[in-house]
């Protein structure tokens, strides 16, 4: 066991992490944040997807003592004061969700390229998005919620 010490969605964490414990492991099992979803174990689908320091990655290849004074993001992070983000509710307004498994990690990555890039093309937004896997709604209307988001928070 080690001691480690990370924000997440603004909250200090202390806590004692077996260094085999990954850190979608941690933040479900230790933190009960279950928003972040276990797809594929392996980096492929993109539904573990948070921000550590910004930037985007699957929570399912990190180890949890490695995140050791970093800020991580989750799903749970992205609302504030109890407040959809543009992202959220456009996801909701163009019908880009539908059994769900998969939103968060889109949701988490959505807002990460819209805070690097707040004009994507449609071709940038398909590129940034490509390590998120849908099987239920289609790429389409995910789309089309990334350019209304991208819209909505340029005013």
């Amino acid at each position: 066991m080690q001691h480690i010490s990370l924000t997440v969605n603004g909250d200090q964490n202390e806590l004692l992490a077996d260094t085999s414990w990954t850190l979608l492991e941690t933040l479900r099992d230790r933190l009960r944040l279950t928003g972040t979803k276990e797809g594929c174990s392996n980096g492929n689908c993109g539904a573990c997807t948070v921000m550590i320091n910004g930037r985007t990655a699957n929570s399912c290849l990190v180890l949890a003592v490695e995140m050791d004074g970093n800020e991580i993001t989750t799903i749970e992070g992205i609302a504030t004061q109890g407040k959809l983000n543009p992202v959220q509710e456009a996801f909701i307004k163009d019908g880009a969700l539908q059994c769900g498994f998969c939103t968060p990690g889109f949701i988490v990555s959505t807002t990460a390229l819209l805070q690097r890039d707040p004009d994507p093309s449609e071709e940038e937004i398909r590129t940034k998005l490509a390590g998120n896997l849908c099987r239920c709604t289609g790429y389409d209307k995910i789309i089309m919620a990334v350019e209304d988001a991208a819209a909505m928070l340029r005013g």
